[in-house]
């Protein structure tokens, strides 16, 4: 999208200046040695700092030793099992593979070089490949082919490594103890991508740092807010530091278009998807999955598209991101990916599957992670032409232990939502009338964290309305649902528990005809914001669930996207360029309050820095919400300086318009004074400029334009 956007610009350029670009030969202009017109491109970053020439040097090269010693008779066989093996890590040149020969006994030597396009390729090879064991006599020992020439320079005598001394490395977390207590946020525009603080005190952004072509496609943060990560033709990158963003770790993956961090932000995965040579194949899908701090290949999968598919046997054809999802919590010890009737879950200790074996579940539809514990919901659809219910199955991990099931009839459709505690989950179950012609919803709430698992079904008042957003307050008890029809659909909030009955579920309210199709849940819980997007032109209501109250109603014209930040104080609202003007973002307080506003041309992210959890105890966050008072007098005090500050910051601003007014008035009075004499010439002499001197006379000047004479022809007694 970038490449489009800096290709429009150039094409608005010449039309300015008047340069037909059909006439230019694009690819004939080359820049002279050295010269790169004051843009650093990421592959020439990669070039220059770590040196990895692609067509210099031998780093693209392996040599494979302990091959078999084969004849001539079996030369091409043993061949196209070391092409098999090694092509499918990356692509081989072409006659990059040779296998010497004995000339004397015609046999192999038993060891081949390989060539690869790039030597992050070989770097893999050499990885994956070394102590591979082909059969009981033959266990490969794979080097770089540069690695010979330092072990030729290997001293005779041994010496002891010098010792370095210990440089600490930069805390990636330093971010976090800002004085000020504000927030990060990237944003991607044009070509340039930004961090900033949001120092909502002074009403603008502060800079953090500023890249240009930083990325080749989007950015993403780690899930804890430790990394920053970037995508590029080679593979990706992720990056950190206080002030300036430092690469930390590359990983090396060509063609990658979409990537994925665990919850712990322990692992990176990475996915492509590459053309086939033959177009009646499907597209060969490689996703790897990387130690995010060493860079290290702990797995990867390789296959076609459809063996990605996800769905049973009338499940949807295609790729779904994220293809595997990973259990709750920051230990990342699981994570599980959905196959045509089996669900395959692995263990991060060793990458296998857990007890060797994947779950079998028969036309398996979909599953989702408790958000904290290591239990699996999975949705089986009906089979067997309605006979066999659907079912909705609770799976405890690594045990594989069915902890709950609940049966559900004449189903067309279901959706899971977790509660981000793990204490809830809410089936969302459109089933179909009697005669089939149409559909009905409702709602099948688990209480996870009770005995026996209890489930309650709630109906809405209107089986008959859509459903158009569901959300969960997070770490609470309370949900809210949009349903009805656009354009003025209702808003209705319910409670898992509350004063008179802990154990069912209530209404709290309705909010009729609501002009939203999306809502949005403060972090902190209580706040939420009712959201029209798209159609609905970006109309805002803050809502306080609390009190049950609406505290602001706004518009963000054509918003695009709505994220609160990671403490519940602020809201942005963002326009993309899907639409083509008033690109970028305003910043509101938690209660609706427009704080301030910045315009992007061709603006494409928007994303607040994640915050990691609390280290504060329960008991201690509830001390602290008790005595708020005591602790906010510091930040009451900081709020009136920056005030005062802002007060004397627009006294100076006036100050400085007024002497600027000033400035421009005397200009004026000393021309009008230089021009004087001329004034004075123009009048005859008169020399005043005062008007009240002057006395107005309005005089009538009659002057004959024009004479023409007519002759008229005239009868006798014609009156």
């Amino acid at each position: 999208m970038a490449d489009v956007m800096i290709m429009k610009e150039i094409e608005d350029t010449a039309l300015r200046l008047g340069v037909d670009l059909s006439t230019l030969d694009l690819d004939s202009i080359r820049l002279p040695p050295g010269e790169n017109c004051g843009i650093l491109s990421d592959d020439e970053d990669v070039y220059q700092e770590d040196n990895l020439e692609f067509d210099s040097g031998f780093g693209n090269i392996i040599v494979v030793d302990n091959l078999p010693v084969v004849p001539r008779e079996k030369f091409e066989k043993l061949e196209g099992v070391v092409r098999k093996i090694y092509s499918q890590i990356g692509v081989i040149k072409e006659d990059g593979l040779w296998m010497p020969v004995d000339p004397e006994t015609e046999k192999t030597l038993g060891y081949c070089f390989i060539e690869y396009n790039t030597p992050q390729e070989a770097e893999l090879a050499k990885e994956k490949t070394h102590g591979y064991k082909l059969d009981r006599a033959h266990i490969f020992s794979v080097n770089m082919f540069d690695d010979f020439d330092r072990f030729m320079k290997v001293p005779d005598e041994w010496a002891p490594p010098e010792t370095k001394p210990y440089v600490s490395g930069e805390n990636l977390q330093h971010w976090l103890t800002d004085p000020k207590a504000r927030d990060q946020f990237v944003i991607r525009a044009g070509s340039d991508t930004e961090v900033l603080w949001n120092d909502a005190r002074h009403l603008k952004p502060d800079p953090v740092y500023k890249r240009a072509f930083w990325t080749e496609s989007f950015v993403q943060w780690s899930p804890l807010g430790t990394y920053l990560a970037t995508v590029h033709r080679q593979g990706a990158a992720v990056w950190g530091g206080a002030s300036t963003f430092n690469r930390l770790m590359r990983y090396a993956h060509p063609q990658v278009k979409l990537i994925d961090f665990s919850p712990g932000e322990k692992y990176l995965v990475t996915y492509s998807s590459h053309e086939p040579s033959n177009p009646r194949d499907a597209n060969r899908v490689v996703i790897n999955i990387f130690d995010v701090r060493t860079g290290k290949v702990m797995r990867d999968f390789k296959g076609s598209a459809d063996d990605f598919a996800i769905g049973g046997a009338g499940g949807v054809t295609g790729v779904s991101w994220p293809v595997f999802k990973w259990s709750g919590g920051k230990d990342d010890k699981y994570f599980a990916r959905m196959g045509k009737n089996i669900l395959s879950v692995y263990e991060t200790e060793t990458f296998s599957l857990v007890d060797k074996k994947s779950l079998k579940v028969e036309n398996i539809m979909d599953f989702s992670w408790s958000p904290t514990d290591p239990i699996i919901a999975l949705f089986v659809p009906e089979m067997g032409g309605g006979n066999q219910p659907a079912r909705v199955s609770l799976v405890q991990i690594p045990g594989k232990e069915e902890l709950r099931q609940k049966n559900l009839f004449s189903v067309s459709d279901c959706k899971m939502y977790w509660q981000s505690n793990g204490d809830y989950l809410a089936v969302n179950v459109d089933r179909y009338t009697k005669t089939k012609k149409s559909t009905y919803t409702g709602f099948e709430l688990f209480r996870i964290k009770e005995r026996d698992i209890p489930i309650e079904v709630l109906e809405l008042e209107n089986k008959n309305d859509k459903i158009i957003a569901f959300a969960w307050e997070p770490k609470g008890h309370r949900f809210v649902v949009i349903h009805g029809d656009n354009p003025k659909p209702d808003v209705s909030i319910y409670s898992m528990r509350t004063a008179q009955n802990t154990g069912r579920v209530s209404k709290l309210t309705t909010l009729k005809g609501k002009q939203a199709n999306a809502l949005f849940w403060s972090p902190a819980g209580r706040y939420i914001v009712l959201a029209g997007l798209k159609g609905f032109n970006g109309q805002l209501e803050f809502y306080n669930v609390d009190e049950l109250e609406t505290m602001a109603t706004a518009e963000h014209f054509m918003a695009t996207d709505i994220e609160w930040d990671p403490t519940g104080r602020y809201v942005a609202t963002s326009v993309t360029s899907v639409h083509e003007m008033e690109n970028g973002f305003n910043i509101w307080s938690f209660n609706g309050k427009h704080l301030y506003r910045i315009l992007k041309d061709h603006f494409f992210q928007f994303l607040w820095r994640p915050r990691p959890p609390s280290f504060l105890s329960p008991e201690k966050e509830e001390e602290i919400a008790k005595n708020l008072k005591k602790y906010s007098k510091k930040y009451e005090a900081e709020d009136q300086d920056v005030s005062l500050l802002l007060s004397e910051q627009e006294r100076e601003k006036r100050r400085m318009l007024k002497e600027e007014w000033d400035k421009w008035v005397n200009e004026w009075k000393r021309l009008h004074e230089e021009e004087s004499s001329q004034r004075q010439k123009l009048r005859d002499g008169e020399a005043s400029d005062e008007e009240e001197e002057y006395e107005a006379k309005d005089i009538e000047v009659e002057e004959v334009i024009d004479v023409s004479q007519e002759v008229l022809q005239f009868e006798y007694g014609q009156e």
